[in-house]
């Protein structure tokens, strides 16, 4: 969509469809976990509602390619920041994740992002800064959050919030590269959690003991973790070393740098 109201209308639509899905095995956890899912969705779209009708006041335009007002598009990234978990509007994702199974997990993880970065990446502001403070900010609480985690939930919630760090970091300077590094990160994330559901595994602990079940699991699951962390020579390392290429390009050499350190966390975890 092109038209602001269509765009909340669609997203709002993708929010509610989920919400059932999640509450569907009426345990307190699950309970907890969609309505702290819903409160922080009801506050991003409040934000993205009030933003879009801002943007129309100041300027007539309800078409998503005219946000041209900083203050509006400010506070249209920021809202759907929220929607996704970049950080620092994270806290939700890892206690949410937590309490699903990991069928909606899954969900909540990759196809409920989709939407909102779409909509990211259509509005890019003409000032980058937003997106890089945003995205060193996530890498960095995905990577530092993810230390002593022993549910695999949680680690992946934590992992979430990273990858999305990686591409909202590059989103400004190379759309196909964000593009790029968000396609390897849900064929990776599918993977694992389709690893996790055939072994019903949602403890580290656990994943000793699949050896037994499917040993070809035990030898491919360390590996997927180890590519989302971004170990060379897997597939994870490859989108995270073309965006340090491109960062060192447009002479942010110090954000490359900090940005490749902070990935070491995630690789430590996994």
């Amino acid at each position: 969509s092109t038209h602001w109201y269509l765009a909340w209308m669609g997203i709002e639509i993708n929010t509610l469809a989920i919400i059932p899905l999640m509450s569907q095995n009426h345990t307190p956890r699950a309970t907890e976990a969609t309505t702290k899912y819903f409160f922080a969705q009801a506050t991003a779209s409040a934000t993205l509602l009030f933003a879009s009708i801002s943007n129309a006041f100041l300027t007539g335009e309800w078409d998503i390619l005219q946000t041209p007002n900083t203050l509006t598009s400010s506070l249209i990234t920021l809202a759907l920041a929220m929607k996704i978990g970049l950080a620092p509007l994270h806290s939700w994702m890892p206690e949410v994740m937590q309490g699903l199974s990991l069928l909606n997990g899954l969900i909540l993880s990759t196809w409920q992002k989709l939407a909102p970065l779409y909509l990211i990446y259509q509005i890019q502001p003409t000032n980058s800064n937003i997106f890089i403070t945003l995205g060193l900010l996530s890498i960095i609480v995905g990577g530092w959050g993810g230390f002593n985690q022993v549910q695999l939930r949680k680690i992946l919630a934590y992992s979430s919030i990273a990858h999305l760090g990686w591409m909202i970091l590059i989103l400004s300077f190379s759309p196909p590269l964000a593009l790029l590094t968000i396609l390897i990160y849900l064929l990776m994330t599918f993977s694992l959690f389709s690893s996790f559901m055939l072994t019903r595994t949602t403890h580290i602990n656990s994943l000793a003991t699949t050896w037994a079940k499917i040993p070809i699991l035990t030898i491919s699951a360390p590996l997927v973790l180890l590519s989302l962390g971004g170990l060379p020579p897997l597939t994870g390392f490859m989108p995270k070393w073309l965006i340090l290429q491109e960062l060192t390009k447009q002479d942010l050499a110090p954000i490359a740098t900090l940005a490749a350190l902070s990935s070491l966390f995630s690789l430590y975890f996994y």
